[in-house]
């Protein structure tokens, strides 16, 4: 019995010895250090709106795993041969802040909505359409980079709490970087039709339209 209670001390304080080796030696430091490691630019990059130190945004990255709004589109064909947007407009915006517009109708602070633009493929008629197994119409071709506008009513309180950025309309890579536009670029268009929609054009998307509506109530 002895003999029994002795090997039964011993494996305790083996095991004792191992756990404190493991709480206390370099994996533990390691989680710890991984666990308390602030968040690079780079994963911060993934939520939320980034500027570099002397105030330009950051092209936004991950955003198409985000809500997808909708994709309008102005055709040139449809606007005397120069439409402001010629292309779809691919508007997504994160998850969080999707579903506090569901609730409130409002975008919180810090909301960005990026618009993507996608040039028309391949025109075979004069309107900028072509023929398609599915009938003839309009359909995605390449991506001609984007416009981003932020949320933030103290930065942009000039503008009706939000900030427009454009990283380029041509081909892709985008510009890296991007200032903010001026109010007759941007700012203007949606103060002048949307200042009561939160500078949105939910008319636009159903998704935004009423609430509830979308992916997760589905």
């Amino acid at each position: 019995m002895r003999k029994y209670l002795g090997t039964a001390l011993v494996l305790a304080v083996l095991i004792g010895a191992g756990a404190a080796i493991f709480h206390n030696g370099p994996f533990a430091q390691q989680a710890k250090q991984s666990h308390n490691k602030p968040a690079t630019a780079e994963a911060k990059q993934s939520g939320g709106a980034v500027f570099t130190p002397d105030g330009k945004m950051k092209l936004p990255t991950g955003y198409r795993e985000w809500v997808f709004l909708g994709s309008p589109l102005t055709p040139n064909a449809l606007n005397g041969g120069k439409a402001t947007f010629p292309e779809f407009h691919n508007v997504y915006v994160e998850r969080r802040n999707f579903d506090a517009y569901q609730k409130t109708g409002d975008f919180p602070e810090g909301t960005v909505l990026v618009k993507e633009l996608v040039l028309l493929e391949k025109p075979a008629f004069p309107d900028g359409s072509q023929q398609a197994p599915s009938g003839r119409g309009y359909f995605d071709g390449k991506f001609n980079c984007m416009d981003v506008s932020v949320k933030d009513t103290k930065k942009y309180a000039k503008t009706n709490g939000w900030g427009y950025y454009t990283f380029g309309h041509h081909p892709e890579p985008c510009e890296a970087t991007a200032e903010e536009k001026s109010v007759a670029e941007c700012a203007g268009c949606h103060i002048a039709n949307v200042a009561k929609t939160d500078m949105t054009y939910i008319q636009f998307y159903p998704v935004l339209q009423e609430k509830g509506t979308g992916a997760k109530a589905k």
